[in-house]
């Protein structure tokens, strides 16, 4: 697979606390340049992004970033605000403290809550790995798939480690076609993200890749 081919399962991601609006709009004209699947950004840019790319290219943002643990109608308000102000994606971080605790209620919930609010827009939810054993990534990667994520992902990028070859297969694995998975945290080279789309990555999470 070449570097183009990646770029374009790539969302070029900026969600530095520090990062202003000349960041963004830098990683949305890189993203633009390079063809990238989207460009995922901070909740609080995301209404000036879209009117600066129009459909150039697809504007995604986060949501109970990156600790998870926020109210479930927090994070349902926080999605319905983005999808207003013309996010096309949702990357949202499933309640870990459920999970560990196997309240498949409340999980499920938590994600079924932020899917009906995306309205249609793609959903994505981070189950953070590195903070899981493999039963829990498991668990997580169905309960997510039972509230209706399109894509289960790997990482935040804000915790103790990223997306690794093993997590990936193991939550393709798991969710077979029921749903996509992303990869996303350290992501750093083309050749790690070719391996990470081998092992069953649909979407890359990268801040660093350039064609």
């Amino acid at each position: 697979m070449d570097a183009i081919e990646i770029l374009k399962k790539c969302d070029h991601t900026l969600l530095k606390q520090t990062a202003t609006w000349e960041d963004i709009r830098r990683i949305l004209d890189e993203g633009i340049r390079n063809e990238c699947a989207s460009c995922c950004i901070p909740p609080c840019f995301v209404r000036q992004a879209k009117e600066y790319v129009g459909e150039r290219i697809r504007i995604c943002t986060v949501i109970g970033f990156p600790n998870g643990y926020n109210a479930t109608s927090v994070k349902a308000y926080e999605t319905e605000v983005a999808v207003a102000d013309g996010a096309d994606e949702i990357d949202m971080v499933i309640n870990l403290g459920a999970v560990r605790a196997r309240d498949r209620k409340s999980a499920v919930a938590d994600v079924a809550a932020v899917r009906a609010a995306c309205r249609g827009k793609i959903l994505k939810v981070i189950i953070e790995t590195c903070l899981l054993d493999e039963d829990e990534k498991r668990w997580a990667c169905l309960a997510a798939v039972e509230g209706g994520a399109d894509y289960v992902k790997t990482s935040t990028g804000f915790s103790t480690a990223g997306a690794t070859i093993e997590d990936v297969r193991l939550m393709k694995e798991t969710v077979g076609d029921a749903a996509l998975v992303k990869a996303a945290g350290g992501i750093r080279d083309m050749d790690f993200a070719a391996e990470l789309i081998e092992a069953g990555a649909s979407r890359i999470g990268e801040s660093k890749l350039k064609q």
